[in-house]
């Protein structure tokens, strides 16, 4: 199975992260900030979409723990998705993010909820693609791949995805 965290692409040099903005999705889901968050953080397991979205595939689990963000297989296996340094609960988070890479190669995420009048948005801004091995490849990968994961944690929060 292909990495699907592996955003370059063959062995063409990657395009300079010139002028390369974040990428920023949202999402709102029904219920208080404080479920919102626990959905997103405790819960990442049950709506993350392992199948199209991970190191190890579908079977393999994902969670926050302590200051990581952790993929575990079936078979013992694990990988670090990102550190997290900045963890302000039920309100934000931020991670240095490098799925299926390493710590040399991260971004950055920051993922903020605020009560709003349907329950809570939820707002990931992903940026620093300097930081990645190919910029423009793995800022198109997760340009395509956000909105799918928020449809997934919306429908797990019992919201309507789009």
């Amino acid at each position: 199975m292909e990495n699907l965290f592996s955003h370059a692409a063959g062995n063409e040099a990657p395009e300079p992260a010139v002028n390369l903005g974040p990428v920023i999705c949202s999402a709102v889901v029904p219920g208080p900030v404080s479920r919102a968050f626990m959905g997103f953080t405790d819960h990442t397991h049950l709506w993350w979409p392992m199948d199209t979205n991970s190191v190890y595939g579908p079977g393999s689990y994902v969670e926050f723990e302590e200051n990581l963000v952790l993929e575990s297989a079936e078979d013992g296996r694990s990988t670090v998705w990102g550190t997290i340094d900045d963890w302000q609960p039920p309100l934000s988070f931020h991670a240095s993010w490098y799925p299926g890479s390493t710590a040399l190669w991260s971004t950055e995420l920051r993922v903020v909820f605020r009560g709003v009048e349907e329950g809570t948005e939820l707002r990931i801004v992903h940026d620093g693609w300097e930081g990645a091995e190919d910029p423009a490849g793995t800022r198109a990968a997760w340009e395509k791949d956000w909105p799918e994961v928020l449809n997934r944690y919306v429908r797990f929060m019992g919201g309507a995805a789009e």
